[in-house]
């Protein structure tokens, strides 16, 4: 659980200074659950500078409640959270020093979207938070005053939650608490997980990722690893000390992060995900007469087909799929034939390829077609397709047939910007199996548009 923090100050000496306003968002890593939102009379004047800046000025502080008066709202909305500030180090101070002079030692963990920023955002050229989240298509309001800088402190740490591939900072929150084993049952975890689509992460007590996985039902599937049988499940059930998760919204999303997140983290109990994903093609000849026919066979070695599937029938069954759609000749694309011509030429969906009444060359642009329909070859675009929340979708990005990586986003002019669209998406490594992830989702019809870049 995280407390998003911000806090406006008198301004003065250092350690001197008092508050003026605060916001704290409770944030379980999904959704807002409660919030903290209030002026604070700092019983001393504010420094001009801070009057000109903030627009706090002191007639406004006059009827606001003074600090001890909200001191323990603040402990009750922050206990066992960790803070998150943009400059976590100066808002962090501020607060000791205020409960200090209350006597009260106030201690929390802490995390910085300054530090972390810089770590998952190195290309940025500016890590100040105004310049940052405009830089990234993040909407803000109110600058500097605690509620705005708060809200946009929240939409930056929910983007660098979904950046963070390595899970650095789930593991550093984990590692950070108090080890031994979990109060509550297993139960206890299924029942906290929402049944929505998204990622699952199984930590050990040192907080490492142990088995992840993608489900569209995130609470049946954890379920489902607790209550089962057999060496190797009751050695997770064991283990696993506590279970994160990350909702996607898009299971295609889930798919491809699932792939990238088990190359990156390697959890013990998963298995070898190195190998390739695909065993069969479809590839393209010509005939005799110069007409285009389309083979599924196994692939060989590193050799490049058109598309890739996982068996030979869902190879077959696609090149019925877009026979038909295409009205191409069945004869020739070794689907079930008559001795001369095929089935379909006397029903006229086929155009009389198979007794060569038909245009090579008209043909073979419509044989063509029908592969670059559903394959992602060369194009440049991006993948429209459900969000984690109402309002919100994923973005896919593909460059030049490459998958480059994916992010989320809420307003259209963060995907009509070029620069903004590519600094809000997480990078992802682009290779053959994630290409055969991306064609096999597009085939089903599932995905909600693609944009042409």
């Amino acid at each position: 659980m995280y407390t998003i923090l911000d806090i406006e100050t008198t301004g003065g000496k250092y350690n001197e200074e008092g508050i003026t306003e605060i916001a704290i968002h409770k944030f379980d890593g999904h959704d807002v659950v409660d919030k903290f939102i209030s002026l604070v009379n700092p019983e001393k004047e504010i420094q001009p500078f801070v009057v000109k800046l903030t627009g706090i000025n002191n007639k406004m502080l006059r009827t606001a409640p003074k600090f001890h008066e909200v001191a323990k709202r603040i402990v009750e909305i922050t206990h066992d959270t960790v803070l998150v500030a943009h400059n976590a180090q100066f808002d962090y101070r501020i607060l000791r020093t205020e409960f200090r002079r209350l006597g009260y030692n106030f201690e929390r963990k802490t995390l910085c979207t300054v530090d972390l920023s810089k770590k998952l955002i190195p290309e940025a050229e500016s890590h100040s938070l105004g310049k940052l989240v405009r830089s990234l298509g993040i909407p803000v309001s109110d600058r500097h005053r605690a509620n705005g800088d708060a809200l946009a402190t929240l939409q930056l740490f929910k983007l660098l939650l979904s950046k963070d591939s390595d899970k650095c900072i789930v593991k550093e929150v984990i590692r950070k608490e108090t080890h031994g084993e979990l109060s509550e049952r297993q139960l206890d975890i299924v029942e906290s997980l929402p049944s929505e689509t998204g990622l699952y992460y199984m930590h050990n007590k040192d907080g490492e990722i142990i088995f992840l996985g993608k489900s569209t039902n995130l609470k049946k599937r954890v379920n489902q690893h607790f209550t089962k049988a057999g060496h190797r499940a009751r050695t997770i059930q064991k283990e696993t000390k506590k279970v994160t998760f990350e909702k996607t919204g898009s299971e295609l999303v889930a798919i491809l992060k699932e792939n990238e997140e088990l190359l990156r983290n390697k959890p013990k109990f998963n298995p070898n995900n190195y190998k390739r994903l695909f065993s069969y093609g479809i590839y393209e000849t010509t005939n005799e007469k110069g007409y285009v026919v389309l083979k599924a066979r196994k692939i060989k070695g590193h050799e490049k087909s058109l598309m890739t599937f996982n068996s030979l029938v869902a190879a077959e069954n696609f090149i019925h799929k877009i026979v038909e759609e295409f009205n191409l000749c069945g004869k020739l694309n070794d689907t079930p034939q008559a001795k001369r011509q095929c089935s379909r030429y006397g029903s006229g969906k086929c155009y009389g390829a198979c007794i060569d009444k038909e245009d090579v060359e008209t043909y073979n642009e419509r044989a063509k077609a029908s592969i670059q329909k559903h394959s992602i070859t060369n194009k440049n675009v991006i993948l429209v397709d459900k969000g984690r929340e109402i309002g919100e979708y994923s973005a896919i990005l593909v460059k030049n047939g490459n998958f480059q990586g994916l992010g989320f986003y809420n307003l259209n002019h963060q995907i009509n910007n070029i620069h903004i669209l590519e600094s809000i998406i997480t990078p992802m490594i682009g290779n053959a199996n994630t290409t055969h992830i991306i064609e096999t989702y597009l085939r089903k019809n599932r995905i909600i548009k693609v944009l042409e870049l």
